[in-house]
Parts: structure tokens; C-alpha cells; sequence
């Protein structure tokens, strides 16, 4: 009889910056981990972070090519450390939220008749009506964002359906805006995808449907119904529906692994493919959330959630559906400033070395003697504001701080924003924090300590960095509990970590609120 420890299951992420993979064993147990630096080992395509920023700084985009070439390129990695794909029983995976990719007319048929003799890159050359998709980072469709919610009755009423207010970042702007700026590519568009669905169409050889949890990203489904809206259909582009496709739960099994991958990799013929999901939704499934948990998780973008039975969406914040049970939904905060504005200090404070800023950060008095600093170095989410902005203790404005002073008003501003606006959307602060330690370079107890600190409450993290990798890999096995219990598999992996609060006689409250 096989055993727990005979199969690997295999989680992907296409993330802004770069393309990592986890393989899990059946107990969960981390086997290969492997990643691809969009920058450094795709130079061709001339990225800064994994985007192109265009002229007008708002328009942000990302070569398709370049994650299709990525993925070549990480499955060669792996093929040449001697991974056994063999033994693969099912993969799944993960993709930054909002971005779209849009398949040119006809590429289904190539998907379908992939050579495995070339790669994916030289295979899809030609089959992209876009070639540089939006991403999350764009900010462009402000005015896409105020038809749609003129059409549909109002922000709160785009939030009641979609839960969210229009967001430039979201999908259907994104959408609207190229109907109306390249009508003749969006006429040349056979289908839509999300990033997520984009790369688990490239594994299963045919255009894959976008999973509810990632649907929700776009202002464009029910989240009540799991269906597309389709009044917000109407407000963003002609012909929409039949572009987008069907929507499948986050669990659901597309079908099998392509018979190009079985070929050139040596994947199983009975090898599945699990619905790919949106990057938050896939580390909700790998940090072991439960209903009243809150988790943060700082990556190029930050985010705060939860998860929840009875959403009520604002104009301030997300709710998703839940990637993991299929009732339940996720309240989602998304702050654009994170480990790029992190890294900005880093090299301006602490001489580029991560070492020294958590020196500092250990040096530097809790509460920071009063200062405190906002970085928004791109146009803001949550506010909706752009700009750096520095208060002392007796909140006056002032031009600077020292470097020690700049690196804690940086780390404590921006978890303080978290703890604000989790707040004043009614989440209360529970007994404990779950937060996903995939800061990866710059991970440092010191960062959580001081996430702690704010919250004033213990944080735990996971042993593993790439959460959402994580939560992908095995949310084929949450998918069949029996068979998780037959092989004598734990779903949810363990904290690694405790960081209980340091509690001084300077208490970090909520005595400024950015």
C-alpha cells in the first residue's frame, strides 16, 4: 500500500517579482523548493520589480512572455536537480491578483497541440492579443472605475455585488480600458484569463476557468451567487461573459496535466490539475486560517485578512470567497507600499544590508520617541494617497529623520496602518496573530517583534516562507479530506513561532493614526 511520503504535490507562484515552486510530500513536508528572478535571470525583458511603470507612472504592466519563459525555465531548474516528477499526483498554484492576460483568437488549439520537442516560450510567441498585461500595481482606470460605479448605482452598491468598490487595479477596468484604448485587441481576444488562470492553462493545455476566490478581484462577479454580475458586464466591455468563461470553485479539479508536460518532464499521465487561485487566497489556505483569525502577510504588496462567515462589504476594504470551504468568505486589506518601499529605505538607511536595518530596529527605542512616518512612494490603496510624510511627537510636520529613526517610523507606520484600518472596518484584534514570514531576504523575528509590538498581541508564524506556494500545493488534499485521512495527512502545518509583545513603559498605541 503507498504511503503518505510516495507522492509529491507540487504549488506555484507567479508572484510580481519572480516564480517560486513548493513540492510537499503527502505528510506535508517541504521536498524542493525552487524560484526564478524575473530581473536577474530573464534580463531581455528589461523589468524594474518584475513591471514595467509607463510614462504617465500610473500604467503598470508585465511582459506575458516573460512568466511563460519563467516557467520553462523553473521546470528546467527542477528537471536538472534531479526532481522526480514522476511522482507528482496533483499540483495547483497561485497568481498576483487583478492582472489579465488575453489570449489571442486560436491559441486554445495551440494549447492543445503543444510539440514537446520546443518550449512553451517558442510554442506561444504569437499567442497573446496583449503582450504586456496589467497588473495589480496599475492605478490608470480611474476613469473606468467611475463609470462603473455610476452604472451600477454607486460605489457601495459595486461593493454589495462584487465586494469591493471599483479599484483601478481590478480586472474589469483593466478590461474597460483596453476595449476603449485597442478596441482591435480586445476584438482579437478568444479569452480573458486571470494571471492565476493563465498559468494552470499552461499546465493543462486548454484554457482553465477562473476560480471564485480570484474572481473576486475582478468587479465583475456575484460574490453571493458565484456568478458573473451582469450588470457590471455590461458597464465594462461587449461579449464579455463568453471572453471570461465559467467560474469553478477553488478547489475544483480542471482535468488532467497536459500531455506536453508528460512528455518532455516525465509527469504522470493520471497527474491533476487543481484550480489555480489568486496569491492571498492561496497563503489563507497555507497559514491554517480559521473562522475570527486575522494574518498578515508583507510581500511586494502587504495584505491583511481574515476569515469570515457573514461578510459585509464597505467601500473600504475586500471580501473575497474563501479559497478553502466554500460558504465561508475572506476580508482582505491590500496596501500597494510594501517590500519595495522597504527595500528603499534599506538602501538609503542601512547602506543596502538587511543587517543593519534589523541592528537598528534592535537599537531603536519601541514608539520611536514619538515619530512616526507614512511611505507611500506609489499611489496608495488604502488611502488612496501618494507621497512620504513625517510627524514628530508633537505631530508637526517635519522634512526628515535620522537613518535610525527613518528605519522604525518605516516598519512601525506601516504595521500601525494595518492595526488602524483592520479596526475601523470592525475586525477585532483576536488573542492571536497569524503572520506568513515571507519578507524572504529581509525576514527578520525583529520585523515580527515589532509587528507584535503594535498589535500588542502574540504572532506566530509558519515554517515555511512562500505561503501561498504552501496553502497551493496541498489544497489538493484539503479538496478530499478522506483521502487526507487514509494517508494520515495533517492538513494544516504547524506554527513555528511565538513572538509574544515586549511590553515598556513606551507603549506603541494608536496615539497617531496615519
Amino acid at each position: 500500500m503507498a504511503t503518505s511520503t510516495d507522492s509529491f504535490y507540487l504549488g506555484f507562484d507567479f508572484s510580481t517579482q519572480q516564480l517560486k515552486v513548493v513540492a510537499v510530500d503527502g505528510n506535508l513536508s517541504v521536498v524542493h523548493q525552487d524560484s526564478v528572478q524575473f530581473d536577474s535571470e530573464l534580463p531581455e525583458f528589461g523589468t524594474q520589480g518584475g513591471v514595467h511603470i509607463h510614462a504617465d507612472s500610473l500604467t503598470v504592466t508585465s511582459p506575458v512572455l516573460m512568466w511563460v519563459k519563467a516557467l520553462d525555465l523553473i521546470l528546467g531548474k527542477m528537471k536538472n536537480a534531479g526532481f522526480d516528477f514522476s511522482r507528482v499526483k496533483a499540483l495547483s498554484g497561485s497568481g498576483q491578483q487583478h492582472g489579465s492576460v488575453y489570449w489571442r483568437k486560436g491559441t486554445n488549439q495551440v494549447l492543445r497541440d503543444l510539440h514537446p520537442g520546443k518550449s512553451l516560450h517558442e510554442l506561444l510567441k504569437g499567442g497573446f492579443a496583449v503582450s504586456d498585461s496589467p497588473v495589480w500595481m496599475d492605478s490608470s482606470t480611474t476613469e473606468q472605475c467611475q463609470y462603473l460605479e455610476t452604472a451600477v448605482g454607486g460605489a457601495q452598491r459595486v461593493a454589495d455585488i462584487t465586494g469591493s468598490r471599483a479599484y483601478e487595479r481590478f480586472t474589469g477596468n483593466q478590461i474597460a480600458k483596453i476595449y476603449k484604448a485597442q478596441p482591435e485587441k480586445y476584438e482579437d481576444t478568444e479569452r480573458i484569463s486571470l494571471v492565476s488562470s493563465f498559468a494552470a492553462s499552461l499546465f493543462l493545455g486548454s484554457y482553465a476557468a477562473i476560480d471564485y476566490s480570484d474572481g473576486s478581484g475582478m468587479n465583475l462577479m456575484d460574490i453571493f451567487s458565484k456568478q458573473w454580475a451582469d450588470s457590471c458586464l455590461e458597464a465594462t466591455a461587449p461579449h464579455l461573459e463568453e471572453r471570461l468563461g465559467a467560474l469553478v470553485h477553488s478547489s475544483a479539479v480542471l482535468g488532467l496535466l497536459s500531455p506536453y508536460h508528460v512528455t518532455r518532464y516525465g509527469f504522470p499521465e493520471d497527474c491533476k490539475v487543481v484550480a489555480f487561485t489568486g496569491d492571498n487566497p492561496g497563503s489563507l489556505a497555507g497559514m491554517r486560517l480559521q473562522e475570527g483569525d486575522i494574518a498578515v502577510s508583507l510581500g511586494t504588496s502587504d495584505t491583511v485578512f481574515l476569515w469570515i462567515k457573514e461578510p459585509r462589504p464597505t467601500v473600504e476594504g475586500h471580501i473575497f470567497c474563501n479559497p478553502v470551504d466554500r460558504p465561508s468568505y475572506m476580508a482582505l486589506i491590500c496596501y500597494k507600499n510594501g517590500s519595495l518601499t522597504r527595500e528603499r529605505i534599506r538602501n538609503k538607511c542601512a547602506g543596502g544590508s538587511w543587517e543593519v536595518f534589523s541592528s537598528v530596529l534592535r537599537t531603536t527605542p519601541i514608539g520611536n520617541d514619538g515619530n512616526i512616518g507614512i511611505y507611500f512612494d506609489a499611489m496608495e490603496i488604502t488611502p488612496s494617497a501618494v507621497g512620504v510624510h513625517r510627524f514628530d511627537k508633537d505631530n508637526t510636520k517635519v522634512a526628515g529623520f535620522s537613518a535610525q529613526g527613518e528605519i522604525r517610523a518605516l516598519v512601525e507606520g506601516q504595521f500601525l496602518a494595518k492595526r488602524v484600518h483592520a479596526e475601523k472596518l470592525g475586525y477585532k484584534i483576536s488573542e492571536w496573530i497569524n503572520i506568513s514570514n515571507n519578507m524572504q531576504s529581509h525576514s527578520s523575528s525583529l520585523h515580527t517583534q515589532v509587528l507584535s509590538d503594535v498589535f500588542d498581541a502574540p504572532v506566530y508564524t509558519i515554517d515555511v516562507a512562500n505561503s501561498a506556494c504552501l496553502g497551493c500545493g496541498y489544497r489538493f488534499l484539503q479538496r478530499w479530506p478522506r483521502r487526507a485521512a487514509i494517508l494520515g495527512v495533517q492538513i494544516f502545518v504547524p506554527a513555528q513561532h511565538q513572538y509574544p509583545c515586549f511590553k515598556s513603559s513606551t507603549n506603541l498605541g494608536l496615539g497617531s493614526e496615519p
